[in-house]
């Protein structure tokens, strides 16, 4: 275990998660927080006071390839599944959760911890061959920042869909509701339908939805008499998402019921953006809590 930085505030560590992975232990005033450097990944924040806000497998696994299930994995260079016109495919949410971060900077302040962590490439995958640099800010304190970066450093522009595809721990799906929601334009991932509009009573699933909003939304869970709210910043839709009883069956990187545990709710670009040459292109969060009105 190394201390990075410490002071009268707080301190942050970096230290083994599991075989060569490392991940940041942050100790604050205001909150407790952890970071795996694999996949830029953030597993756990907990405002003082609060219980956790991130749900995170305990069946996770932490393997070169694989993504960690739970916490805040990035959905990037793109979103969902991804193919060419000559029938090649890539991996289910592009490469960024599978590849190594460096620890840019870590700066321990009265009021939160700032983490800048980074990852730069080119010829990463073959089907999106482009040299970028992408980089994180995460602010951890009685609230939660969270910024991605995307640098184009190739000579032609660059497409990217992705998203923060964060899993939110609450009391249960079925005493969770998100009013924000209720009849705004969805596509449906399940039954294939677009343009449809509904009122959600709970977030049970099967449920996997792209809605188009892209302003800020209260999570309201009965069960642990809180509200999260998180307000996107530069992103087209929302992605609701909860596998459901059978589904999560069939993933062995889910806890036995864990699908009771956590709604996925993702600040996301599901429509190809374009970054020109030498540009830049910033997505983000920001997640608070507030106890039930």
């Amino acid at each position: 275990m190394k201390v990075l930085t410490q002071n009268q505030w707080g301190k942050v560590e970096l230290c083994p998660l599991a075989d060569d992975f490392q991940q940041l232990l942050i100790s604050h005033s205001s909150c407790t927080a952890r970071v795996s450097l694999y996949g830029g990944h953030v597993l756990s924040w907990q405002p003082k006071g609060q219980q956790e806000v991130f749900w995170l497998s305990q069946d996770a696994f932490y393997q070169e390839g694989k993504a960690i299930r739970g916490g805040i994995p990035l959905c990037w260079p793109w979103f969902g599944a991804f193919s060419c016109g000559d029938g090649k495919q890539g991996g289910n949410h592009g490469f960024a959760r599978q590849v190594h971060w460096h620890v840019d900077d870590v700066i321990v302040q009265e009021k939160n911890v700032e983490l800048i962590i980074s990852w730069e490439g080119a010829q990463q995958h073959e089907l999106w061959p482009y040299h970028a640099r992408v980089v994180q800010r995460l602010v951890f304190g009685k609230e939660f920042e969270q910024s991605l970066s995307v640098t184009n450093l190739a000579e032609e522009p660059i497409e990217f869909t992705g998203a923060l595809h964060s899993y939110f721990l609450v009391g249960s799906p079925e005493s969770t509701r998100i009013s924000h929601l209720d009849n705004v334009l969805f596509d449906c991932k399940l039954n294939v339908l677009t343009q449809q509009n509904d009122v959600l009573d709970n977030c049970v699933g099967p449920i996997d939805r792209i809605y188009y909003h892209n302003e800020s939304i209260e999570i309201v869970d009965r069960n642990l008499a809180r509200t999260i709210v998180v307000e996107p910043k530069d992103t087209g839709e929302r992605v609701l998402w909860n596998p459901g009883k059978d589904i999560a069956k069939s993933m062995t990187d889910i806890h036995l019921d864990g699908e009771n545990q956590f709604v996925c709710l993702e600040a996301a670009h599901t429509k190809w953006q374009s970054i020109a040459p030498q540009s830049i292109q910033t997505i983000g969060q920001r997640i608070s809590i507030k106890p039930l009105d």
